[in-house]
């Protein structure tokens, strides 16, 4: 008797383990627990063994009884759980889940866009390392050490000699080194400064651009940028170039467009101007040619760098950048 309840014991445990839907656990309550079920059957005959074996066997029976009705009591709880016991039908009529599907972040559909607008003008697009030399960041463009233009970069260096770049244009000699005129070339990426406000974060894009060739003009660059922004914004969109001074152009601008804020009447993004710069430009410095093995007695170019969040800020209609990165989904869903 011992043996057999063993036996059975093994034998319940195993197919209870087997059990993986609701039909087959009422099956196996009915041939283990039920009132004619082998633990039941097993059970009845214990009146037959001797009576000094009769309380031992008695107390073995029982253990494995409350044994198994726990496990069973688990594995309906599981099933129950998993859906499994509660299983109905499909309804092959009821339409289907549909996933989320990811979007583009709103900086990087306003690159592409730009990227798109420059490459349909003939610009080809080269990258360069955010991890950048000092030599190129600076001295190649004409800002040597203790000029005072470098205060105007809030530059976060690695090294005395390395840094993140504070704009993308190095990319301009670094191509020009390798390359002879005539270039036509816009150098896209993410630059760092350490300035933080509603219209400047520490990290931001850029998007550099520049032409060499024989007698390459400022009518030429106004015409580029002038094109640019008719084509990103509305074709009556005021645009005006304000005299300025970077040390790798001479002479230069900067660009600005009505704010599409306000609509030029001044608000706290344009600082009650009117007006939103959205590029530095000019023509390129002969010092920056000759650095780089150019004769600008035989060539001449233009450069100029954007800022793509700014871009973004006046395309949608944004009045604070910072919104940008705050990975608010209500914010970013809009585009």
């Amino acid at each position: 008797m011992e043996d057999e309840l063993k036996r059975l014991r093994a034998a319940a445990l195993e197919a209870l383990a087997a059990v993986n839907e609701a039909d087959q656990l009422e099956s196996f309550r009915v041939e283990y627990l039920g009132r004619k079920g082998l633990l039941s059957t097993v059970m009845r005959r214990l009146g037959q063994v001797a009576k000094e074996d009769r309380p031992r066997l008695g107390q073995l029976a029982n253990t494995i009884k409350r044994e198994v009705e726990e496990l069973f009591q688990q594995k309906k709880k599981q099933l129950s759980s998993t859906g499994v016991a509660e299983a109905v039908p499909e309804d092959l009529s009821l339409p289907g889940r549909s996933l989320p599907f990811g979007k583009l972040h709103p900086v990087t559909q306003v690159m592409e866009e730009i990227l798109g607008v420059f490459e349909g003008m003939g610009f080809a697009v080269a990258e360069g390392p955010d991890v950048e030399l000092e030599h190129y960041n600076f001295e190649a463009l004409n800002i040597p050490k203790h000029h005072p233009a470098r205060d105007m970069h809030d530059t976060f260096y690695v090294t005395d000699s390395i840094l993140l770049r504070t704009h993308t244009s190095p990319m301009q000699a670094r191509i020009m080194e390798k390359l002879e005129p005539p270039l036509r070339y816009i150098a896209p990426g993410k630059v760092y400064r350490c300035d933080s406000d509603i219209t400047h974060t520490p990290m931001f894009h850029q998007v550099e651009g520049f032409m060499v060739d024989y007698k390459v003009s400022f009518a030429d660059l106004k015409g580029v940028l002038t094109s640019f922004t008719r084509r990103m914004f509305k074709d009556d969109l005021a645009l005006r170039f304000r005299p300025s001074f970077f040390p790798f152009t001479e002479p230069s601008a900067e660009v600005d467009i009505a704010c599409v804020i306000c609509g030029g009447s001044g608000c706290r993004v344009c600082k009650h101007t009117g007006w939103l710069e959205i590029l530095g430009a000019g023509l390129i410095d002969p010092e920056v040619l000759k650095k780089v093995g150019y004769d600008p007695e035989i060539y001449s170019g233009f450069a100029f760098g954007l800022g793509v969040e700014r871009v973004a800020m006046l395309k949608y209609g944004i009045d604070d950048i910072r919104l940008f990165y705050e990975n608010d989904l209500r914010f970013l869903a809009q585009f």
